[in-house]
Order: C-alpha cells, then sequence, then structure tokens
C-alpha cells in the first residue's frame, strides 16, 4: 500500500509500516528524527492528494486536548486557535483517501466533530505507559489490544513507569517535552501495521509475565 504518516516527525509509525514492506511517507513542520528522505517537511496538504491508500493522522493537540482547553477562558485568542485546529482535523478526516485513522487524546474533537470510535492505552499494546488516546477510523477496524502490561499497585491505583505514584506524567518541564509526548508507542505503531496493513495476523490478548 501506499501509506500517508500525516504530522509525524518521530518516524515511529513510518518505519512501522515500511517494515511491513509498504510505501511510506511521513510529513510534518518538522525534519525527520531519524533523518529518513522518506519524509516531506512541510504542509501535509501538499501531499494528501497523491493517492494514498491509507493514512494515519496525528494532528498538534496543544489547543485540542482536554488538559488544555481550561487556558481557552484565559488567554485572548486561544479558543481562535482551537477552532483552526479544528478546521484542520475536518480536512484531514475528509481527505480523497480510502482509509483513514485520527488520533487524538481525549478533547475537542470528540465533543465537537464526533465521537471518537475507540480509545486506546499504551499499556494494551506491550508499552509500560498510560496514555489514553482516541481513534476516529474510516474504513478502518478497531485496533485490537496485542500484549496487557500491568500496572504497579499504589494505595489501591494503577499507576504505569510513565507515572508518578500521584499519576502524574514523569516527564518534567523542557524545551522538547512536547516532542517527547507527542512520540506514538512503537507498540501501538506496530499494531496499526500488522492490523492494518493486511500482512500479519493480530496477536490475541496475553497478560505479561
Amino acid at each position: 500500500m501506499r501509506v500517508l504518516v500525516a504530522c509525524e516527525f518521530s518516524g515511529v509509525v513510518r518505519q512501522a509500516f515500511s517494515a511491513q514492506g509498504h510505501e511510506v511517507l511521513s510529513c510534518d513542520y518538522e525534519p525527520a528524527a531519524d533523518g529518513s528522505p522518506d519524509h516531506y517537511q512541510g504542509d501535509v496538504r501538499d501531499v494528501l492528494g497523491l493517492g494514498w491508500d491509507l493514512m494515519i493522522a496525528h494532528p498538534p493537540c496543544t489547543y485540542l486536548c482536554s488538559s488544555g482547553l481550561h487556558w481557552n477562558h484565559r488567554i485572548p485568542g486561544r479558543a481562535a486557535l482551537t477552532a483552526l485546529s479544528l478546521d484542520f482535523v475536518r480536512l484531514l478526516m475528509a481527505a480523497p483517501i480510502p482509509r483513514i485513522c485520527i488520533e487524538n487524546p481525549t478533547g475537542r474533537i470528540g465533543s465537537q466533530i464526533r465521537k471518537a470510535d475507540q480509545y486506546i492505552q499504551p499499556y494494551q499494546f506491550g508499552e509500560d505507559a498510560s496514555k489514553k488516546t482516541g481513534l476516529w477510523l474510516k474504513a478502518l477496524p478497531l485496533l485490537q489490544p496485542t500484549y496487557l502490561v500491568m500496572p504497579r499497585n499504589v494505595g489501591g491505583k494503577s499507576r504505569w513507569a510513565n507515572q508518578t505514584d500521584s499519576g502524574q506524567n514523569r516527564l518534567g518541564p523542557s524545551a522538547d517535552r512536547w516532542k517527547l509526548r507527542a512520540e506514538t508507542y512503537p507498540g501501538i505503531a506496530e499494531a496499526m501495521a500488522a492490523q492494518w496493513g493486511g500482512t500479519v495476523v493480530a496477536l490475541p490478548l496475553t497478560n505479561a509475565e
């Protein structure tokens, strides 16, 4: 297949589909973190109409995710940026591509456009991490969990390796924090490639030992 990975600079999803033998292009305003030539640095609108079979899109969540929406009432102009972000998501959903997955955290997409088809967690795909993520799907089956990583128990509450005991994300403030948090977990990317790439049957859900 010809696969477009929109709004990705890390190369994680691109690499997963490429490993399955597909022709893949990632696209973002940031350069490819892995230096791959299979990356278009620029506006995804430039390449949306190039005859793709599948698109996996990760629109920026800064002005869309629930955790930051309280700033819309405090910072002038921020609500307008949320509206522009929603318009961008609508553009991606309407792209002339037969199969589409839009990935984003819980937030405005679900309340202003439509509810997610499913929510997934990295710990369902072999990753010791918690990050609830919505998938908005077009002509794709639900992504099936592959390997369940069990959490540690802190006062009766579940916590994974990317969380403090209180449930906060372990990443401290830094200039590249947004980049690190935006990356797709490899276990999820590999499941997408295996299940939506049409080459490998998904593994059954299995408890980690």
